[in-house]
């Protein structure tokens, strides 16, 4: 009689077992499924919004181009002038790049991620 209720206990243990390493193990699929999901929402929403500011960007630059033209007498002078900006900015952008780009970038994911 002793014998068979230490193998049930030993048994139902195990099953219990079983049952928590199913249930921890669908746990951190839920977790990995829902930081990918917050990750791509994240990613597809800053997209959107450079894409929107990308696009602001170049109307204003154009204009401020054609102002410039305007008041140096070419058009394309004010384009000159605006392309000189920014390839100035781009150097100015990549010499600094890791400070300015890499790290905090690295720091938003990695943010991200461990949130």
């Amino acid at each position: 009689m002793m014998k068979d209720s230490i193998s049930e206990n030993i048994t139902m243990l195990i099953e219990d077992t079983e049952r928590y390493i199913e249930t921890k193990t669908e746990l951190w699929k839920l977790k990995a499924v829902d930081k990918s999901t917050e990750m791509a929402a994240s990613v597809v929403s800053q997209l959107i919004i450079t894409l929107t500011a990308f696009i602001g960007i170049i109307a204003l630059n154009t204009a401020i181009a054609l102002l410039l033209g305007k008041w140096l007498g070419e058009a394309y002078y004010g384009f000159f002038i605006v392309a000189g900006f920014y390839f100035l900015l781009g150097l100015i952008l990549y010499a600094a790049r890791k400070s300015l780009i890499k790290t905090p970038f690295y720091n938003a994911v990695v943010n991200k991620i461990l949130k």
